[in-house]
């Protein structure tokens, strides 16, 4: 796909803007929005951008910066799951110390926020310190949200301890949404202030982008990623009363604004943002050079976003006014299903194969079908079909001979309660890997795995969470159907 976002003007202008909000303050704590690593929805909706990007602005900023990490104890209770990867939010916390660590920052601590002696929790809490980590435990805020005058007391922020920090920049960060990274931002400023430091607060956001038109298809891809939250882009009209300027932000910053910004003046004593905007660090805006590029880079993404939430609904995993809410945005675009046309691809694969479950991958403008065999799931069948197009290797020929496979079907179904006829996607690559060790022309084929990335799938009956991790993974872009594959 072409990129249309500079990558290097934005670490460029970012670090710069970052360093100046540092300026203002002895110490600032920045609240750090979105997915820290692994940004796969900026990176779909603005090629160009890279998953790591945040990663590489931290490690320019590295020695004046450290890490607290935020994590919902409610969120351990209930172990909930970080939906990309298939992990728990704690198993989460401890990927991102790791991490963060090898790429030489510093994670100083760990937050487990809203507690109130949740078991799992505090089991928690004693595994991090294998970590080397300090953990604190903050509980709710008395009389949060309304009553500022305990909020801002020893009762309120005052009542949770004070996170000991030590560099000039400190990243408030969190597997997902919820996890008290405002608290706790506002919880160290106040303790901060009673110890005489003068320090401030700001928020890195991703999305929405305040410099772009509010229907902008990259906002409104912003609302379909976070339908099932219920986020509403709006006119920042904080912002337009003071300065005369539109710009974007979303319903819940404007509707915690006043509170917050009576907050941060009591904690202060002075006012220094007068809208959510200008709370904000984020320069994305600045960083497009193909507007053109990037609308329907955000429109396919919306499209993709749509597909996802008809699963997850057949899951029981979101409500179904989710799909409905992305629908109502398509429609407001313009757009449809129609606009994914490796959909239709694998569709009329399914009918040419006798209704058997099929899938289809577009990569280089190329779409390369592929159905369920007596060994492959049709993921697995489609992603050979494609390794073998995109490396020139006959059809004719097997990457993997059948001989391989049997055995480990065999195996397969000798350890597990479920029968399955097929391998996935994560077994046919041990497979390959295993073939690589004596077949060159496979090993040149995984060597070059990385051509996948960016291509588009989609299958007409569910696919697996396990084979959804890898294809993410590999920078492949998979939708599928809502039938289960139950043969």
């Amino acid at each position: 796909m072409k990129k249309c976002f500079d990558a290097d003007k934005y670490l460029k202008v970012q670090k710069k803007i970052i360093k100046s909000r540092i300026g203002m303050f002895d110490k600032l704590y920045l609240e750090f929005g979105g997915k820290l690593i692994d940004d796969q929805h900026a990176a779909r909706t603005l090629p160009g951008f890279l998953p790591d990007l945040k990663i590489r602005l931290l490690q320019e900023l590295k020695d004046d910066a450290e890490v607290i990490l935020c994590i919902n104890a409610n969120a351990i209770e209930k172990s909930k799951i970080r939906a990309d990867h298939m992990i728990s939010y704690e198993t989460e916390i401890l990927r991102l110390i790791e991490f963060l660590r090898a790429k030489g920052l510093y994670v100083s601590s760990v937050v487990i926020t809203l507690y109130d002696g949740q078991k799992k929790a505090t089991d928690f809490a004693r595994k991090l310190k294998d970590y080397n980590v300090n953990t604190y435990f903050h509980t709710f805020t008395k009389g949060y949200p309304t009553d500022v005058d305990t909020i801002v007391s020893d009762e309120g922020y005052g009542a949770n301890p004070y996170i000991e920090t030590s560099r000039k920049l400190v990243v408030v960060s969190a597997p997902g949404p919820c996890s008290g990274k405002l608290a706790t931002s506002l919880s160290q400023l106040y303790h901060e202030y009673k110890r005489g430091v003068n320090a401030g607060y700001a928020k890195f956001e991703t999305f929405p982008v305040w410099s772009l038109p509010l229907k902008h298809p990259v906002n409104v891809a912003y609302e379909a990623a976070t339908a099932d939250l219920g986020d509403v882009n709006m006119i920042d009209h904080f912002h337009l009363e003071k300065y005369g300027e539109k710009a974007v932000n979303y319903n819940r910053d404007l509707e915690t604004f006043p509170v917050l910004r009576e907050i941060l003046n009591r904690i202060t004593g002075k006012t220094v943002y007068y809208s959510p905007t200008d709370m904000g660090v984020n320069v994305i805006g600045e960083c497009i050079t193909d507007d053109k590029a990037i609308r329907k880079a955000a429109k396919d993404e919306i499209v993709r976003r749509y597909y996802r939430a008809l699963t997850d609904l057949k899951k029981g995993a979101v409500t179904p006014e989710v799909p409905e809410r992305i629908k109502l945005l398509m429609n407001e675009l313009g757009i449809s299903e129609a606009d994914r046309p490796v959909a239709a691809h694998a569709d009329e694969k399914r009918k040419s194969a006798h209704g058997l479950p099929s899938a289809c991958l577009e990569v280089n403008k190329k779409f390369i079908a592929g159905r369920k065999t007596g060994y492959l799931s049709p993921v697995s069948a489609t992603f050979l079909n494609a390794l073998k197009e995109i490396n020139h290797i006959p059809d004719k020929i097997d990457l993997i001979a059948p001989t391989v496979l049997e055995p480990i079907l065999e195996v397969k179904n000798k350890i597990s309660n479920f029968k399955e006829s097929y391998l996935k996607l994560g077994e046919v690559l041990l497979a390959l890997s295993i073939c690589s060790t004596t077949n060159p022309v496979v090993k040149t084929i995984l060597d070059n795995l990385d051509k996948l990335s960016g291509a588009e799938l989609h299958a007409t009956h569910m696919i697996t969470d396990d084979e959804l991790v890898i294809l993410s993974n590999l920078g492949i872009n998979a939708t599928s159907g809502t039938e289960v594959d139950i043969a």
